[in-house]
């Protein structure tokens, strides 16, 4: 098969040469060169988002015809692709705009673009109320004709009135509503209401809203309302017990009329015309659903520990992963997306050691054929192996994790040095998939630990919830548990070890420093939290003290009054500090605010204990600007070079 799309990644990115040193920071710190590769309903045309490090574009192939259309985007952050039909595509792009002398807010806001990427619209340019949304959540998109239904704000239709616990009077101002909006002219008109509680909507493909999803802004309770065809009134689906159950929800069929719900029983559907309730799944790790945007409904069932696996639905979809799986024996294939008539497809493959790299499968010609890779400049790179590992915690509770080991062989009877490397959330998890720092950090020499201490997502809910008030303490204790736990296997050198993290990570590495400061030779905190009492204040100025949000980071903190709050603090805990701490932080993080690291700074200063500090300008919590990702890694390798040097 002659795909011009091979042209069109040719186009996109270059690979290059393999070296026989470690590739540079800036191969691993580069924003991926794909993004996001979408086909079109009817598979003729793929729009993919990615581009240089720092100027990124939008391309259009046309399957067997010349000729790439290509928007250039210029310096600004991508964020993922959708079709609204054949005739446009909607391009999510985030930008920062100035409030005042000290305040930035990121925007995330769509274009669309014709096939031949022209830019012929930007959502809501014409209404102010827009302005007020940093997001722009997009609930899905019709083809005839092709319009795309967003979450934005409307004057509110008042309390809903029959959920509330207590009276209280609530702010019947404006919220969050259903409108329909022209690609063309980025205009757009209200199609449904919310109320004053009124969190998201679910849509069909006609665009009509079925599902409506609340939290009770006074008790903080979820609830789920339903519409199915033929109706004209919101009826109750589903009532939470609090703000968590928000957990329990997994999505609408548009196919079944029904939304999918986990229970007790497993993950059931239940019907939104008479609430009769089915049997869908079993509880299992890291439990997911494959979702089919044509059809509105799910596909398949992902879950696993180590790596997801899927079960099947779809027989035309679970037939083309198969083929992919087989001819990528090893690597993780993740099919992300497909044509209407579920001829075409493209999957994503990669794994821990392997970058991803976009394919275009066609099924009618059997053939596969590449598109583009995520990171060119680290083709035939050698890199780090990646395996699970589990063990036991102090108090025996089994965490697993992934352990990465330096490319190429140890000298005979050499153990590594090590990185603990704790993910962010904290109610997340590490996955089987590329990790840019996992692996900068292997070709340096250093073996990489990633444990799923307790408190992370997708192990079970007993596990996550094992966290709850563990933030200084179990949670801690796991990461050091672990370093023994990969000192056992003859490998790793117990004796020198760092602690590398961002966001939740950040704070673990300095509880680390603070907290445990026998167990590290150095810690790296990158948008790490430093105070937590400060960390709530700041929370409460952004959201209110009553929000559901602060009621979740309370849940998550456990009864910690005052006194507690400061034994878990590293900031005040500096003392202690025996080791060289590295805070690196954006000076526009909205998530973690720099002040953070700044009050570690001062902390450690005061203390007179060794520590550097990196505010990094124009950056964010999660880096998404090549030319800082790359210093970012550059002064970690510094950082670790003079403290935890790979030769003993």
């Amino acid at each position: 098969m002659r795909l011009f799309v091979s042209t069109a990644a040719a186009a996109l990115i270059s690979a290059a040469s393999v070296q026989a040193a470690p590739p540079p920071a800036s191969a691993f710190g580069r924003i991926p060169a794909v993004v996001d590769a979408e086909l079109s309903p009817s598979g003729q045309k793929i729009a993919i988002l990615g581009g240089a490090a720092d100027q990124r574009i939008l391309s259009i192939a046309t399957i067997d015809q010349p000729g790439l259309p290509i928007l250039q985007l210029g310096d600004v952050e991508v964020v993922n692709l959708t079709w609204a039909g054949d005739a446009y595509v909607l391009a999510k792009i985030a930008y920062w705009e100035k409030v005042d002398a000290k305040r930035s807010y990121r925007l995330e806001r769509y274009i669309a673009v014709t096939p031949e990427a022209k830019a012929v619209s930007r959502f809501f340019d014409n209404r102010i109320s827009g302005s007020y949304m940093a997001t722009q959540p997009l609930l899905g998109v019709t083809s005839n004709p092709p319009r795309a239904l967003v979450l934005d704000l409307a004057a509110s239709t008042g309390a809903a009135g029959t959920m509330d616990s207590r009276m209280k009077k609530k702010d019947a101002g404006e919220s969050f509503s259903v409108w329909s909006v022209d690609p063309a002219n980025g205009q757009g008109k209200l199609v449904q209401k919310g109320d004053v509680d009124t969190a998201n909507f679910e849509v069909d493909s006609a665009g009509e809203a079925r599902v409506r999803l609340d939290i009770d802004s006074i008790n903080d309770r979820f609830s789920i309302y339903g519409r199915p065809p033929g109706k004209s009134q919101w009826a109750v689906v589903h009532a939470g017990a609090d703000f968590e159950s928000r957990r329990d929800y997994y999505g609408y069929s548009e196919a079944d009329q029904a939304v999918y719900l986990m229970t007790d029983q497993g993950l059931v559907r239940k019907r939104l015309a008479d609430g009769t309730v089915e049997k869908f799944a079993d509880s299992a790790p890291s439990l997911s659903l494959v979702w089919d945007e044509h059809r509105r409904t799910a596909v398949g069932v992902s879950s696993g520990l180590e790596m997801p696996a899927v079960r099947w639905l779809d027989p035309d979809v679970g037939a083309a992963h198969g083929l992919l799986s087989r001819a990528f024996k090893g690597k993780s294939v993740e099919m992300a997306g497909w044509s209407a008539d579920r001829n075409r497809f493209i999957a994503r493959v990669g794994g821990p050691n392997a970058p991803d790299v976009w394919y275009l499968y066609d099924k009618a010609r059997k053939e596969v054929s590449p598109l583009a890779e995520a990171y060119p400049e680290l083709k035939g790179a050698e890199l780090g192996k990646t395996r699970w590992i589990t063990y036991k915690a102090r108090d025996g509770l089994e965490i697993p994790a992934y352990l990465t080991l330096p490319p190429g062989s140890a000298p005979a009877g050499a153990k590594r040095p090590l990185i603990v490397l704790p993910h962010g959330g904290p109610e997340t998890r590490d996955t089987y998939d590329f990790d840019y720092l996992a692996q900068f950090l292997a070709t340096r020499g250093y073996a990489v630990l990633q444990p799923q201490f307790r408190g992370s997502w997708g192990f079970g809910d007993a596990f996550r919830k094992a966290g709850r008030g563990e933030w200084g303490g179990k949670m801690q204790t796991d990461l050091v548990d672990g370093v023994a736990a990969a000192a056992a296997t003859g490998e790793i050198d117990a004796s020198r070890v760092c602690i590398v993290g961002a966001s939740f990570g950040g704070y673990a590495a300095l509880a680390g420093a603070t907290l445990h400061p026998d167990a590290y030779r150095c810690a790296v905190s990158i948008a790490g939290i430093s105070d937590l009492g400060q960390l709530i204040l700041e929370e409460n100025r952004l959201y209110g003290r009553e929000s559901a949000g602060m009621e979740e980071l309370r849940d998550e903190l456990g009864a910690a009054d005052k006194t507690r709050l400061v034994a878990m603090s590293p900031a005040r805990n500096a003392a202690a500090v025996r080791a060289p701490v590295l805070l690196i932080h954006g000076d526009k993080d909205t998530v973690v605010q720099a002040a953070q690291s700044e009050r570690m700074a001062e902390a450690l200063k005061a203390a007179g204990k060794p520590h550097e500090l990196m505010i990094l300008t124009d950056e964010n919590h999660y880096f998404t600007k090549a030319a800082n990702r790359t210093r970012m890694l550059e002064a970690i390798e510094a950082f670790l070079a003079k403290n935890l040097p790979v030769a003993n």
